[in-house]
């Protein structure tokens, strides 16, 4: 006798279904897995037989074989818990092959029966759906990550002994629901606004643009002037997420193992140290995780002193900063993952931060200066779209009341709803900004009048603008047009963006 049973699992930003076939017959007793399975799956023989044994039924004393098929799909987790057990209950009779036709489960078993949460439930939930299955069973646990989904009937597991009274048509087991979803927050790390920022107009008049435009930006200055702040204020000021959105971000981070009964609901802020690995910032790994630039989708990846990161690291950016995605090759996978990020980077003039400052004496040698900023190459800082250079604010002001008001920060943030409104018109998409546009499409969607066309042809040539950031100072350009509320490139829009070019 041969019992089948559906289940999936991830496999990188996508799943694939898997087939349990069991089989058994006469011989010792013994509890075989096949099919390109890891350790991880061949430990699954232990907790599946504690798991039936604990919930009262009975693991049969013959030659039981697993096959998980396909065969030359590399296997890996704990999604496969559930359906061998059920194999394994059709095998000895004391379930039937009706019971779990045209459903698909997934789950991990504890010795005792319950069911714990696995990662990526929601790459689970696609494939099922697209595969043209009906209900889906999975742990309790996932259920709310499971309501994202709709046209599919999600139903949630506790213990290996409830799912066998459903199936039997003598117990009910809850249906994901959008209303009873868990919520999480993965960016409200700090409450800090404009507002609390002294001084550095320009700083936020720049930071106002990026945001409102999603454009990479690098803010360079002495140490204390406020460029860490900066950032953090950037990131109470980003939209709210799509639903579309929503599912890819929580996707990417049930992935990763930092959410699984959760659904992110605010837009990623990841701020990794400068000790960080390749494979931590880009993803990789033996399973070919998401790294933090995955982890910042549609979010702001902020880098704090960029100069002290590894050069190697900040090269692998290169690539995710133009596509907007990153491949990750493995001996036995090649995964792919989105990183549509906007890069918030801050740097010192010089390793001991002083250089230029009419306070502080600088006490670095010209070579080190010189090593110092080539750790940001021409090729990097080709692909950031704006540069601003912060100054020392004056310690006389730091002392002053801030007030009670978050007038500054309002004001910025519906300036910036409204410009990403006017983009989101222009374009017929949402989440689709001016940094999003690819050369051709500048030329097809933006208007420019002709005096800003002359500067802009006269300031290419002074200043040795490369293709590349031609097109990006129009981008920039048109969202201050945005925040302007012009239909048009004014000549005084572009003068604007090309003070953010400079080196």
């Amino acid at each position: 006798m041969v019992s089948k049973v559906n289940s999936a699992i991830p496999y990188g930003f996508e799943g694939r279904l898997v087939e349990v076939e069991g089989d058994m017959s006469r011989g010792l007793p013994a509890f075989n897995i096949v099919g390109m399975a890891n350790k991880t799956i061949n430990e699954a023989k232990d907790r599946v037989r504690s798991a039936i044994v604990n919930s009262q039924f009975s693991f049969p004393d013959k030659k039981v074989t697993i096959n998980l098929a396909p065969a030359e799909l590399h296997k890996d987790g704990t999604y496969l818990d559930l359906p061998i057990a059920l194999s394994i209950l059709i095998l000895s009779g004391q379930l039937i092959k009706d019971d779990v036709k045209g459903k698909l489960f997934v789950g991990e078993l504890s010795l005792d029966g319950k069911l714990r949460p696995v990662r990526g439930i929601i790459n689970i939930i696609e494939i099922a759906k697209k595969a043209g299955y009906k209900e889906v069973y999975v742990p309790i646990n996932n259920l709310s990550q499971a309501s994202l989904m709709d046209g599919i009937v999600v139903y949630g597991v506790d213990t290996l002994q409830n799912l066998f009274l459903a199936l039997k048509q003598q117990a009910k087991l809850p249906i994901s629901n959008p209303d009873d979803v868990k919520h999480t927050a993965t960016r409200r790390l700090n409450d800090t606004i404009l507002d609390h920022i002294r001084g550095q107009q320009l700083a936020k008049r720049a930071m106002e643009i990026a945001i409102a435009g999603r454009h990479n930006i690098l803010i360079s200055g002495p140490p204390g002037a406020g460029k860490t702040l900066l950032a953090k204020a950037a990131a109470n000021l980003l939209p709210s997420l799509t639903p579309e959105e929503k599912i890819d971000i929580t996707k990417i981070y049930s992935i990763a193992g930092l959410a699984t009964d959760e659904i992110i609901e605010e837009r990623p802020f990841r701020n990794p140290h400068h000790t960080a690995s390749s494979i931590s910032i880009i993803g990789g790994g033996a399973m070919a995780t998401p790294g933090e630039i995955s982890l910042s989708h549609k979010g702001i990846l902020f880098l704090d002193e960029i100069p002290e990161f590894p050069r190697a690291v900040l090269e692998a950016l290169r690539q995710p900063l133009e596509d907007k995605r990153v491949s990750i090759s493995r001996a036995n996978r090649k995964t792919t993952y989105p990183a549509d990020f906007m890069l918030v980077a801050t740097m010192n003039p010089c390793p001991c931060g002083y250089l230029g400052d009419p306070t502080h004496e600088c006490k670095c040698t010209e070579i080190q200066i010189q090593k110092y900023q080539k750790k940001l190459s021409g090729p990097l800082f080709d692909r950031i779209d704006m540069n601003i250079t912060v100054e020392k604010v004056d310690n006389s002001d730091l002392l002053k009341p801030l007030g009670d008001s978050n007038d500054e920060h309002t004001v910025v943030k519906n300036n910036i709803t409204e410009a990403i409104e006017r983009q989101k018109n222009r374009y017929g998409k949402e989440g689709f900004y001016n940094s999003s546009l690819s050369s051709f499409q500048v030329s097809k969607k933006l208007k420019m009048e002709q005096a800003a066309e002359e500067l802009l042809t006269n300031a290419s040539e002074r200043l040795n603008l490369s293709a590349r950031s031609y097109f990006k100072t129009i981008k920039v350009a048109q969202t201050i047009a945005d925040l302007d509320k012009s239909d048009i490139i004014l000549a005084k829009h572009l003068a604007e963006a090309l003070t953010y070019r400079r080196r």
